[in-house]
C-alpha cells in the first residue's frame, strides 16, 4: 500500500494513514524560533540545510519536529562563510 502525503490548508501535513496531522510553520515562525530574518530561513533550504515542504502555492513549510530539532540539539543551520 502507498501513503500519500499532503499539505492542508491550515498548515498541517496529513498521511492519509497516519493517526494525526503534523504541524507546519510558515518561514516567518521558523524565522523567529531562530531569531533571523525569514529570508534566512529560505536560504537555507534552497542550501538543504534545512528540509522544507512546498504548499499547492509554492510556499515553503517546515515540519515542527524537524525545526525544534534543531533547537533542542544546538544544530543551527550556519550561513555559509563570504567569500
Amino acid at each position: 500500500m502507498t501513503s500519500r502525503t499532503y499539505a492542508t490548508r491550515r498548515g498541517h501535513l496529513m498521511q492519509e494513514d497516519s493517526p494525526g496531522p503534523e504541524r507546519l510553520l510558515t518561514p516567518a515562525e521558523v524565522a523567529a524560533m531562530f531569531r533571523v530574518d525569514p529570508k534566512t530561513v529560505t536560504r537555507w533550504a534552497k542550501a538543504g540545510k534545512l528540509s522544507s515542504i512546498r504548499t499547492l502555492g509554492g510556499h515553503r513549510r517546515y515540519r515542527e519536529a524537524e525545526v525544534h530539532g534543531f533547537l533542542a540539539g544546538g544544530r543551527v543551520p550556519m550561513p555559509d562563510p563570504v567569500q
